[in-house]
């Protein structure tokens, strides 16, 4: 039998270890091996890694395993003598009100504490408590309580070869404390933005807190990487059991467990605002255990876990009934919610709104480029920017989601091009045509939404769902190549003479003189057009804009994370990356640069809104047109409903519910106006969507295992901004042609590159991609590296790699035939993942890596 080395956590009763955390240090124990042949597969592929696999993660599973008194989210309380602390129950305990009230009436509160270290902290806090002049203790020296609240003592290590203890001197570790930790399904996590810590003192005739926020996180060891709230308990020793120490952190433990909670004392100004906040989080705390199962648990939500059946797809309007029922009572905060009361959020919105205005206006104007080319005028750019207008506007006003963002993309790009073809083949009318296909679609589209077909996002998992994400990102990448090779072959290896010199015909020379040289830098502004395409500067300029949009914009992007200029300062930048980017190379290209002519969108001048003539349809055409509407259907079914799932994943913390069904028939019903006005059709976009969210998020950083992870801790679901955006939008027709054209092409390809390199931020698919380019050691240790075997992981990114390669396939390659049948292939990712991939990979392995990872 062979042994497994797994980690235990030891209470630090004892002399604690050197490499102790928070009091408990990890000492290694020798466990027999139970299921030899499973924890030799464990071995073999994961014996580099510091971290155990498979089953053996048993401090997880069996250490810290929530109690029935838990929440929801799995988060505990951890002591350093106690290896599992109940959280307080506000409804029933009546000491969690008594001990907030106490607190309240005598506030010993410190904000924006600018000390660095954790003995500096704890001097000023009990200084502060000290001069307090509601604290008369006449026996107790301060100094003394310093020195209590550490010890300092010899610590012991396991040494790996011998097994003997190695001693170390000078350890300088807190006694007591209180910290939490979320156990999730996928791991267990520390909140490291707060610690509690706890001191019995002999000669105190009451209890004390006092509580500081500090100015920046500050990384006083592990697990406690960034902590910026302090809670210091001082209680006499001997007291009611129920008024110790351990009860009063036990009260302010699980009021700063909650990440939304620690998240608007941050944004509180004065020691008032921060007791409101207090109160506040005591009632919502209070009314939560008296809420009902949450409406987002019913069984027409597709993320429910409730087994699919076919009785629920006969239940004619029940999910948009349910729909409705759920997210009507939400409709009047979705316009007030940062705008009225004390937590308002003015600037984060208009910085929002501004980036989506630039980020929905620019893929308008590019998408509506491309349609202009392949429809010969007939969709152009200026119908793009108003059929986006009237469609967003509808439903950022009346859609279940909100922050959804709905848009005209790529696959409907390409199926125009598509519609067009076959139009020209067949000598159909294109208006008529595009119209009635539009219409099908519409009708297949409200027959989903009312027998409730979206249920069938049962059947996707996460992995099918990134599959799909992962290739929208690359189709904008592959667009923005597409045009800059477009530039070259036109501009840069052009048959015209090259850019050194030119050789005019005798008699065609500018001064009418016989056969001669001219240098094109001398004479360019006399050349004729056919001579000056040849010019190479052209597409060099187009590169680095192209380059340049997606540098100042991912680098402004990732300024938050950087330690320069103020917190809000980093927001505000970070938030308006993308506008900022466009505007300063659009500057670049239009005026520094003015003298090289860059391509620009064309836009005609028609009429707008014209009716499609269906009159010159036959009934066979009619009918043919039902085929191409119903894979249309298909394509704008898939990627709505997994847009909308993504943008309400678990890790976003939206709290309004969904509303599928609904949504599904909203975006019929704004489809059948852009088929007969002869706009381009729209439906939910990725990542567009996605990136709205991250807008309207508050996050909050931690270190696990040396890397760096973002918590979004709250979003704000508003209505607003995707609103605001859309009228602007609107009103950004009367900016064509200028100054809407001094915005080069190269500068929409930027903007597809920085939208795709952002978009894959979070996708776990191209984590697990990484990993196949990092040695072992450096892998992160996230929920399927700690329970999935290596080899395992790897066999699930290459089955992965090999779908989306099968969609890059029949989704870009250039018969347009091929194209039409794209949205078959999509479905055929469900029985792949559902049928064929179990057979391959164990199914507790797929559920893991499937699992969200909050």
């Amino acid at each position: 039998m062979e042994t497994n080395r797994v980690l235990h956590f030891v209470p630090s009763e004892a002399p604690p270890s050197g490499m102790s955390k928070n009091g408990y240090f990890f000492q290694e124990m020798e466990q027999r091996e139970v299921e030899q042949e499973e924890g030799s597969e464990c071995r073999e592929e994961g014996q580099d890694l510091p971290i155990a696999c498979g089953e053996d993660i048993h401090l997880y599973d069996n250490q810290i395993s929530p109690g029935p008194d838990a929440d929801d989210s799995g988060c505990v309380l951890l002591n350093t003598s106690r290896r599992y602390v109940k959280l307080m129950n506000f409804e029933e305990e009546v000491r969690a009100h008594r001990d907030l009230d106490g607190f309240l009436a005598r506030a010993s509160i410190l904000l924006d504490e600018t000390a660095a270290s954790l003995d500096d902290v704890l001097k000023r806090m009990l200084h502060h408590v000290g001069e307090d002049s509601h604290v008369s203790e006449p026996g107790c020296n301060f100094e003394e309580v310093m020195s209590m609240l550490f010890t300092d003592a010899g610590a012991q290590e396991v040494n790996e070869k011998s097994q003997s203890f190695v001693f170390f001197d000078d350890v300088h570790l807190l006694s007591e404390t209180i910290q939490g930790v979320t156990a999730t399904a996928t791991g267990v996590q520390y909140q490291q933005s707060w610690l509690c810590i706890l001191c019995n003192v002999k000669h105190l005739q009451r209890r004390h807190v006092c509580i500081s926020r500090l100015e920046r996180p500050q990384n006083w060891g592990e697990n406690c990487c960034e902590v910026r709230y302090v809670i210091l308990i001082l209680a006499p020793s001997k007291m009611k059991s129920t008024k110790t120490a351990m009860e009063l952190g036990r009260t302010f433990g699980t009021l700063f467990s909650d990440i939304s909670f620690r998240q608007k004392l941050l944004e509180t100004k004065t020691q008032e605002e921060f007791k409101e906040a207090l109160v506040f989080q005591r009632h919502q705390l209070t009314a939560a255990n008296q809420q009902p199962i949450a409406l987002g648990k019913k069984e027409t939500v597709p993320r429910s876990h409730k087994p699919l059946k076919c009785k629920d797809f006969f239940k004619a309007g029940r999910g948009i009934y349910e729909d409705l029922r759920r997210r009507l009572p939400f409709y009047p905060s979705d316009f007030t919610d940062g705008i009225v009361g004390s937590n308002k959020t003015l600037l984060k919105y208009m910085t929002t709104a501004i980036f989506l205005y630039i980020a929905i206006l620019l893929p308008a104007i590019a998408f509506g480029s491309l349609n202009d080319e392949s429809t010969r005028g007939e969709i152009d750019v200026r119908k793009t920017i108003i059929g986006q207008s009237i469609g967003g506007v509808v439903y950022s006003l009346f859609a279940g989601s909100p922050l959804v963002i709905p848009l005209t993309t790529a696959p409907l790009a390409i199926f125009i091009s598509v519609i067009r073809g076959i139009c020209d083949d067949y000598n159909l009318d294109f208006p008529a045509f595009y119209a009635c296909i539009g219409l099908w679609n519409c009708l297949f589209l409200i027959l989903g939404g009312i027998f409730n077909v979206s249920l069938l996002m049962k059947l996707f998992k996460r992995s099918t769902e990134e599959v799909i994400a992962l290739f929208i990102s690359i189709a904008f990448v592959v667009d923005a190549v597409k045009g800059t090779v477009k530039i070259f072959q036109r501009y840069y290896h052009s048959t015209a003479p090259d850019n050194r010199s030119i050789e005019f015909p005798q008699g065609g020379d500018l001064q009418g003189g016989n056969r001669t040289e001219v240098m094109v830098g001398s004479a360019f502004n006399a050349l004729p057009e056919s001579f000056i395409q040849c010019t190479r500067e052209r597409p060099v300029l187009c590169l680095l804009l192209m380059l340049g949009t997606l540098w100042m914009g991912y680098t402004l992007y990732q300024f938050k994370r950087s330690p320069f200029l103020h917190a809000k300062v980093r927001e505000v930048l970070s938030d308006c990356a993308l506008p900022i980017s466009v505007l300063l190379f659009s500057f670049i290209g239009s005026y520094i640069f003015s003298d090289i002519k860059l391509p620009v969108f064309r836009v005609r001048d028609r009429p707008i809104f014209i009716v499609a003539p269906f009159e010159r349809l036959s009934a066979m055409n009619v009918i043919s047109a039902m085929g191409l509407g119903f894979l249309l259907a298909l394509l704008i079914f898939i990627d709505q409903n997994i847009v909308v799932s993504l943008t309400n994943a678990p890790e976003n913390r939206l709290l309004k519910g969904t509303a599928y069904h609904w949504d599904l028939m909203l975006s019929g019903l704004i489809n059948i106006l852009m088929s007969v006005l002869g706009l381009p059709w729209m439906h939910a976009a990725f990542p567009h969507s996605t990136l709205h969210v991250r807008q309207l998020a508050f996050v909050e950083q931690r270190v696990e295992g040396g890397h760096l992870y973002e918590t979004i801790v709250q979003v704000k679901e508003t209505r607003l901004t995707s609103l605001a955006a859309n009228i602007f939008i609107g009103v950004s027709v009367l900016l064509l042609p200028v100054p809407l054209q001094w915005i080069p092409k190269p500068v929409l390809y930027g903007l597809f590159l920085y939208i795709a390199l952002t978009s894959i931020d979070g996708n776990q698919m191209c984590d697990r991609m990484a990993l196949l380019l990092k040695e072992q050691t450096s892998y992160p240790p996230t929920h399927y590296i700690r329970k999935v075997p290596q080899r395992k992981i790897h066999y699930f990114t290459f089955l992965q790699m090999m779908q989306l390669l099968v969609l890059c396939t029949f989704g870009m390659y250039p018969i347009p035939y091929m194209k039409m049948i794209f949205p078959l292939v999509m479905i055929l990712l469900i029985p792949m993942r559902n049928n064929v991939l179990p057979h391959i990979i164990e199914a507790k392995y797929l559920d893991i890596m499937d699992a969200q990872h909050m």
